[in-house]
């Protein structure tokens, strides 16, 4: 009796394909990010060789370039990788959860809501000190996270309704954040408006070590996140039927964003646009049909830290806000993402 050999699953090839796929992209992401970030070291007013840069990162070499990249530049180089890392998971998550390329933080209003909280203490408190504005970031935008889940809750959130919602409660804080800004005193108002650009320029290694325990925490769920994203994208019923209990994890799942979201703004105030725009530029390398959320971490770190890099080469001094590189960049993507949708319909 002649045995036939048994037949692959009809989808193992394909992924198994897309599984080598998407380790590449995030393999090239990752190499492009530490080449960018040993030329970052290496270069500025006191000039290091890329081989140099690396010594000096571990203390070794010339005492002046040991200066310039351990005190002067690896600081902002490692929180610039790591809030884009955040801002880019963060996006993926949501745009996930609500089926929506749209459904990112910086459209739902959570990075709307950390500026406002941080400009209460600025403003009303009259408080300058970094852990205040920290806090109040954080509750800012954890308060407009909340308030934007109550408001769509309808015997469960859809990802259309979280995200009209959003955009509503985003304009409104808007004009509120406008109205502080006009009533404070000048001085205040310039400080204010320069913290809500997002910028990395005072990023030191206080900073930084605390964005480096910051995505230490909230970056390890991530390893659990991925498997309830690809059963929700299934739709409800489905993923129910998987045994997954659709309502704590989207809760899990959006706690898990704004955080992410919220550390990242009081971190370093409000960059826009990475969080919206990593995770799509991921998705179309890796041609995935779920959430990515390594291959968005990749990419949101590449994208924060050239976009900080062009900040700091085109005006002279370093003091353009990498926030407003990112709105550039990420409204022409927004532009390019409208108009092909409009296309589609």
């Amino acid at each position: 009796m002649t045995v036939l050999p048994k037949p692959l699953a009809p989808h193992q090839p394909s992924s198994r394909s897309a599984h080598v796929r998407t380790r590449l992209v995030v393999t090239v992401l990752l190499v492009l990010a530490a080449l960018v970030a040993i030329y970052l070291l290496g270069s500025g007013d006191v000039q290091v060789s890329p081989g140099n840069a690396i010594r000096a990162v571990f203390g070794a070499g010339d005492p002046a370039d040991v200066l310039a990249v351990q005190q002067w530049r690896l600081p902002r180089v490692l929180s610039a990788l790591l809030v884009g890392a955040m801002l880019g998971v963060a996006g993926a998550i949501f745009q996930s959860l609500t089926r929506n390329p749209l459904g990112s933080p910086d459209i739902i209003g959570f990075n709307t809501g950390a500026y406002t909280g941080a400009l209460v203490v600025l403003l009303v408190t009259g408080s300058s000190a970094p852990l205040g504005v920290t806090a109040g970031a954080l509750l800012g935008g954890l308060g407009t996270a909340v308030a934007v889940y109550l408001l769509a809750y309808r015997q469960g959130v859809q990802g259309f309704r979280l995200i009209i919602v959003g955009i509503a409660l985003s304009a409104m804080l808007t004009a509120a954040n406008s109205w502080l800004i006009l009533k404070a005193e000048l001085p205040q108002a310039i400080g204010a408006a320069q913290w809500g650009a997002g910028s990395l320029n005072d990023a030191t290694w206080g900073s930084t070590l605390g964005v480096c325990v910051a995505a230490a925490v909230l970056l390890a769920p991530c390893l659990w996140a991925t498997r309830p994203l690809r059963q929700l994208e299934l739709g409800d019923d489905l993923a129910a039927a998987l045994g997954l209990r659709v309502e704590p994890a989207r809760r899990a799942l959006l706690v898990l964003g704004v955080l992410l979201t919220a550390v990242s703004a009081a971190s370093y105030g409000p960059i826009a646009f990475v969080a919206l725009a990593a995770p799509q530029l991921a998705r179309r390398l890796t041609s995935a049909s779920g959430a990515g959320l390594g291959a968005a971490a990749a990419m949101g770190a590449l994208v924060l830290l050239a976009s900080d890099g062009l900040a700091q080469r085109l005006v002279t001094g370093g003091t353009l806000p990498a926030g407003v590189v990112t709105v550039c960049v990420g409204g022409l993507y927004l532009v390019w993402l409208l108009f092909r949708e409009a296309r589609r319909t």
